[in-house]
């Protein structure tokens, strides 16, 4: 394919990934506005309502200004009162993730890889400043630098993955030769280092979502009762169960922060954690009937879950560094300096991953309490670097003496 043709099918696929990112709340929107309101609202106030929500998905914040009686009724003191809603909906970012990820593989098998990922990622940022810029509101306003960037930068995380697995599918890659000349035991470690890090936190996410997924049924009761609260018929509860897929990466990332131990809040003065449930109101969601007012002896034990993960894996790399060492006839890593350093890199890796996720899920989500809704990123990320670090480093012993043995 031609480096014409790669650019423009590049921007048009990047195009068309923003199209359907916005599509999906627009649909449930549209069709509320006929049904609803029957068509006697002005169809651009849910236009730019989805795209809100898009660029809210992708970590643009949006401060949306509260009149006189809205405000009152919520209880907030003084007229036009201005709201920034911070938080993330990581469903939408996990779509434009996996949309460009194939677009990247399409990409690297197309050749022109370089002119292919800046023509898709400036189309995704133009698209995003534009439609941002010709939206605005004074009711509601995002920021437009962000949405010249964010969502470029998301799609571009995308790309790379996408293109990182083809290059892996093709090998050996000639990009990646110049790895051989690195120091075996360095190499060794490295990589070692990698895999424990990265796969104690993924491990630690796959285990939040079945135990979420699990809370999510044992309070299935609960759930529905707030369903059928909101008294909102069918096409009331296809809107809150769309928005609830939106926010459901962000409750798999609060349910790691909960295993971890410090837990995550639902409002000011609120804390969700293994020791205990303090809420007060919580945003009219169902799945947050997930929640349980009281965890008992089970929340000591779910902060087992990630320490436990981070030894398998732990152990699991650790094998994996001595494996290669022998068939490429190499000197294992050891020596108590190097076990010690790749343990600490492996832990840090770990710790940042989780806190970068909890602060991408946190964040204000509306007026009053709800300025504070999330983990809290900085205490995610320490206890983290404790447990995956002393737990990979107990993987690494394990593996170390039945290898002897």
């Amino acid at each position: 394919m031609s480096r014409r043709l790669t650019v423009l099918f590049s921007m048009f696929e990047a195009a068309l990934t923003v199209a359907v990112g916005i599509a999906l709340p627009l649909v449930p929107l549209t069709i509320m506005w006929a049904g609803y309101f029957g068509f006697g609202v002005d169809w651009l106030v849910f236009w730019r309502g989805a795209l809100d929500v898009w660029l809210l998905g992708h970590g643009v914040d949006v401060t949306f200004r509260l009149d006189e009686v809205t405000a009152s009724v919520l209880g907030i003191a003084g007229a036009e009162v201005a709201v920034p809603v911070t938080i993330s909906l990581l469903g939408g970012a996990l779509l434009t993730v996996l949309l460009a990820a194939r677009a990247g593989h399409r990409i690297a098998e197309a050749g022109h890889r370089m002119l292919g990922a800046l023509g898709a990622i400036l189309a995704v940022a133009l698209l995003s400043f534009g439609l941002t810029a010709v939206s605005l509101h004074p009711d509601a306003r995002p920021s437009l630098v962000q949405a010249a960037i964010l969502p470029a930068l998301v799609y571009a995380l995308g790309l790379v993955i996408g293109m990182l697995r083809e290059r892996a599918r093709r090998r050996p890659a000639p990009e990646v030769r110049w790895v051989g000349r690195i120091d075996p035991s360095l190499r060794a470690a490295a990589l070692g280092a990698a895999r424990a890090g990265l796969g104690a936190a993924a491990l630690t996410l796959a285990a939040s979502a079945v135990v979420f997924a699990a809370a999510l049924l044992l309070r299935y009761a609960e759930v529905i009762r707030l369903y059928e609260s909101l008294h909102g018929e069918v096409l009331g509860g296809a809107v809150v169960t769309a928005a609830e897929f939106a926010i459901l990466p962000n409750l798999v990332i609060w349910t790691a922060s909960w295993l971890l131990g410090p837990g995550f809040a639902v409002g000011m003065g609120s804390a969700v954690s293994p020791l205990g449930t303090v809420l007060g109101p919580v945003p009219a969601l169902p799945i947050l009937g997930a929640i349980p007012p009281e965890i008992g002896a089970f929340g000591y034990l779910g902060l087992l879950v990630p320490v436990v993960a981070a030894f398998l894996v732990g152990a699991a790399a650790r094998r994996r560094m001595l494996r290669d060492a022998a068939e490429d006839r190499a000197a294992p890593v050891r020596g108590v300096l190097s076990l010690t350093t790749t343990v600490l890199a492996a832990g840090v890796l770990g710790a940042l991953v989780m806190a970068g996720l909890a602060a991408a899920s946190a964040g204000a989500a509306g007026p009053g309490r709800l300025a504070e809704v999330g983990p809290d990123a900085l205490t995610v990320g320490l206890v983290a670097l404790i447990e995956f670090t002393v737990a990979i480093g107990l993987g690494f012993l394990v593996a170390d003496r039945r290898r002897r043995g």
